[in-house]
């Protein structure tokens, strides 16, 4: 796909509003149709499963809603973010800190990925010509593009000495929500996002805590199946087929032989019901709350 140069009245007007605002940028595949929200999704390279499945279950919660997902292409939580979007069906934008050269594009371990984005209509982005080679200064720079793009900033883990900590600071000089989830006490992969808690940054635990803060109605509850009242109208087909099998209290292996779903995508739906408040784990059975 062909590699475009932006000028910088061709950017994004918000893009322009930031301190030093990119003067151009290169970009492959297209972007997010108008009226689209974006949310910047951040966390370390070095992800803990319970992040990584965290974020397919917030980003999954967003499917059929007009989010775009803007992340860094970088191995652990970025990754996971471009991922969840694909999965969900939304537009997603990678801003690597390479150039978008196929032979420089960084890290090499995501280029498969890169390509799958802008296969399914989304986008990549870069301040660096075509040939750029990532260097350690580029990522902080990169950085500032992605939450400029923004009109919000997730924190999903950060460690104390994180990258992600910078990033998330920008959130406040650029005037952004700053949105982050909670961890174990003590867990070192929360200590970016408990310290951004803690200064006043939204709490999220389900898809509808951001849709409120980037201003989105959220769809009305229909019941979608005969004799089961009230499921939310926003559940992935995988969430949707685990609450349906919670029409008594089950345990996990029998969750999944009666929602006929894989091991692995029955636990990332458990994942996300749980994080959404819809069901919970008691005396070995899970049920709806």
């Amino acid at each position: 796909m062909e590699i475009l140069e932006l000028a910088k009245e061709e950017l994004p007007e918000q893009l322009l509003e930031i301190p030093e605002p990119p003067e151009r940028l290169w970009m492959q595949g297209a972007w997010p149709a108008a009226g689209t929200k974006t949310l910047a999704v951040v966390g370390s390279r070095a992800a803990s499963r319970y992040g990584k499945e965290a974020t397919a279950a917030l980003i999954g919660g967003l499917a059929g809603y007009p989010v775009s997902i803007v992340s860094g292409l970088a191995l652990g939580i970025d990754a996971a973010a471009h991922e969840a979007a694909l999965a969900a069906g939304l537009h997603t934008i990678a801003i690597p800190g390479s150039g978008l050269g196929e032979s420089v594009l960084y890290p090499r371990a995501n280029r498969a990925l890169a390509a799958r984005i802008l296969a399914e209509g989304g986008a990549l982005l870069s301040e660096h010509e075509p040939e750029h080679k990532a260097a350690p200064w580029d990522f902080p720079s990169r950085n500032r593009i992605m939450v400029g793009l923004a009109d919000a900033v997730l924190v999903i883990e950060a460690a104390e000495r994180s990258g992600t900590l910078i990033t998330a600071r920008l959130a406040s000089e650029y005037n952004r929500d700053l949105l982050a989830i909670p961890h174990r006490i003590g867990d070192p992969h929360g200590f970016g996002a408990h310290l951004f808690l803690r200064l006043g940054a939204a709490l999220v635990t389900e898809p509808l805590h951001i849709l409120e803060v980037l201003k989105i109605a959220p769809r009305e509850d229909t019941c979608a199946t005969p004799g089961v009242a009230h499921i939310p109208a926003d559940l992935s087909s995988t969430e949707h087929a685990l609450y349906v099998a919670l029409s008594e209290p089950r345990s996990r292996d029998e969750l999944i032989r009666a929602s006929h779903l894989s091991a692995g995508e029955a636990l990332t739906a458990l994942v996300s019901l749980e994080l959404r408040g819809l069901i919970k784990e008691q005396y070995g059975a899970w049920r709806r709350m």
